[in-house]
């Protein structure tokens, strides 16, 4: 299995509703993409110098699942709106479960 962490730090001219768009954008892919079979997105709460304003946390099954969804068309303009409003984004995709290692 792979995880998926994604983090977004907005720009300081993206407003709060914008930022709250984007959110829900990224909450609605778990419905439309099969490949994904565990999803989180929060907020960050600390508020410090070096951290970032939301993270993504998935789950898919192999890297297969997870090129499939990198190239999904509901997944897309998810992508498209964070070059918009997004200063910098960050990601990491490991290997988790037994085959790990």
């Amino acid at each position: 299995m792979i995880r998926h962490l994604v983090m977004f730090r907005f720009k300081p001219e993206t407003t709060l509703q914008q930022q709250a768009e984007f959110i829900a954008m990224l909450e609605a892919l778990p419905g439309k993409i099969e490949e994904i079979l565990d999803f989180e997105v929060g907020r960050d709460v600390i508020r410090s110098a070096r951290a970032f304003d939301v993270a993504l946390v998935a789950v898919y099954a192999d890297l297969a699942a997870l090129e499939r969804y990198a190239v999904h068309p509901d997944h897309l303009p998810v992508v498209a709106r964070a070059k918009e409003i997004c200063a910098q984004v960050g990601s990491v995709d490991y290997e988790i479960g037994a085959s790990a290692g």
